[in-house]
């Protein structure tokens, strides 16, 4: 079993955080999106992973070795691949050619999520689908009377299925896939100007493969500074209880903390009430707060202030009366 993992943007719409950090590598309860991401699939997909296979732009050497180091942190290969310019989710994931060998489990990192990961073997892929409201924003599938999907379609302009695809896919056959997208490519097939993995499922559906949606009960976006916040809450109400919400050596005094909240390693908090919802990086110090639903990465200051629906960057310093922030890394606020 292969990973790919495209995750090539940099995230605009989580601006200023993106700056500096990759969507993909901004923390959930203490752990990177990405890194949550494949830790979810390869605990629950029940086969052997031999290679995880991420899909970057020029994301500098020590993004690279931290990939690769959560790779090999669940005993699979790490590999870089990079995708130089933004012409979709078909070339996004073409980038990462070699890899697609034999069973593939394709996951784009803009998504965390709780589901039905079984894999039927009578089926030639999974991709997994929740229903939504709007689903003019999002690839979607119709199902036919067997159960199988019967059609796929990008971003309609009219509506076609309420049934979203989440960015989670496994194909049995990696190489047919590659194959289709690679005929999407040489033939300049696009969609709004870009190579669509879908048009690539449906030339496949169209020769005979059978591909079944997954059941999805939880789908969790990172996609701007209010939806991460708010998956963030979700997944330590997932984790509530266990260990690795604790980090050592944590100062604590006075303070209360009200669960679920991730605390890292090396964070002080003094006369503060933190949570529920509320993650605070490493070597952070917080002092006469009060928090809920915030995210506070590593080695910042936030003192004197109530805050909710926040979030704060890296080796950031914060006080005054503010409600609710986005603060960048390395950024100074004060009022």
């Amino acid at each position: 079993m292969k990973i790919i993992v495209p995750m090539a943007g940099r995230g605009s719409r989580l601006r200023p955080h993106t700056l500096t950090t990759p969507k993909p590598l901004i923390p959930i309860a203490g752990k990177p999106i990405v890194q949550r991401l494949v830790e979810d699939i390869v605990k629950i997909c029940g086969e052997q992973v031999e290679e995880i296979a991420f899909v970057i732009g020029d994301f500098g050497d020590a993004v690279e070795k931290q990939l690769i180091g959560i790779a090999e942190g669940l005993g699979a290969k790490g590999s870089v691949y990079y995708q130089d310019k933004p012409l979709g989710t078909a070339h996004a994931i073409l980038c990462a050619a070699p890899a697609l060998d034999g069973e593939t489990v394709i996951a784009f990192a803009d998504t965390l999520f709780r589901a039905d990961f079984t894999l039927d073997p009578n089926s030639d892929g999974v991709i997994w689908v929740k229903q939504v409201e709007d689903p003019s924003a999002f690839g979607v599938v119709e199902i036919a009377e067997e159960g199988h999907i019967a059609n796929f379609v990008e971003k309609p302009e009219t509506f076609v299925s309420d049934l979203a695809i989440i960015g989670i896919y496994y194909m049995k056959n990696g190489p047919a896939l590659r194959d289709e997208m690679q005929y999407l490519i040489d033939n300049n097939i696009t969609d709004k100007g870009e190579y669509q993995l879908t048009d690539a499922l449906e030339a496949m559906r169209k020769k005979g493969a059978k591909i079944k949606p997954g059941k999805v009960d939880h789908w969790m976006d990172c996609g701007n500074k209010d939806v991460t916040v708010e998956t963030n809450a979700r997944m330590l109400g997932f984790l509530n209880g266990e260990a690795e919400l604790k980090g050592e050596d944590i100062t604590l005094e006075n303070s209360e903390i009200v669960e679920p909240c991730y605390i890292g390693p090396g964070a002080i908090i003094k006369n503060s009430k933190v949570g529920p919802g509320v993650s605070i990086g490493a070597n952070t110090t917080v002092e006469n707060c009060t928090l809920t639903n915030t995210i506070i990465q590593n080695e910042s200051l936030v003192k004197d202030i109530d805050l909710d629906n926040s979030m704060i960057g890296n080796k950031a310093e914060v006080s005054g009366k503010f409600k609710t922030l986005s603060v960048g890394d390395f950024s100074k606020l004060e009022a």
